[in-house]
């Protein structure tokens, strides 16, 4: 397997990614493939992000947590903080796993040149927010290869897309 950088979110109709720290909805089954797609790997995402996510250093994956804040700490075996872009991607280079980037906003404009791959739950609805997907994403540099629909239950409340997008090749 060669490894790769993706960009991992899932939003609503208008784009919509986070309200206030968090999700604002609950699809536990999008929550599922998120676990399954990025166990083993690491993951990089702001320190909003993190703090938003109760600062957990999640199962069986790396955080990699970027920040501006020199003076940020946190000491955790599977917690690194940096402070630039080109720090993780050196990072990156030297070791074997994946690298999901995982948000916010600002995260995935900093890493849209470096992506190999896309993975996007459309959620079919709209909700209430206050952070959105970057609006100057470049889609025309990805082609769409997997698509899988999956209707509401009980415990996911609304209908889903899971789409994975790749960089065209050049």
């Amino acid at each position: 397997m060669t490894k790769k950088i993706s960009a991992i979110w899932a939003q609503d109709e208008k784009g919509l990614i986070g309200k206030e720290g968090r999700l604002p909805w609950s699809l536990p089954a999008d929550l599922e493939h998120f676990k399954a797609v990025t166990s083993g790997h690491a993951m990089v995402m702001g320190r909003l992000t993190f703090d938003g996510m109760g600062q957990r250093a999640l199962p069986n994956r790396q955080s990699l947590v970027l920040t501006r804040d020199e003076d940020y700490q946190f000491e955790h075996d599977r917690v690194a903080i940096f402070h630039s872009v080109d720090e993780i991607l050196d990072w990156y280079k030297q070791q074997d796993q994946n690298l999901y980037v995982i948000g916010g906003s600002q995260i995935f404009s900093a890493f849209e040149p470096f992506l190999d791959q896309v993975i996007m739950t459309d959620i079919h609805g709209q909700f209430e927010g206050d952070v959105y997907f970057p609006k100057d994403f470049d889609w025309s540099v990805f082609e769409e290869k997997e698509s899988l629909f999956r209707e509401k239950d009980a415990a996911n409340t609304v209908d889903f897309t899971i789409r994975v997008f790749e960089r065209r090749v050049s």
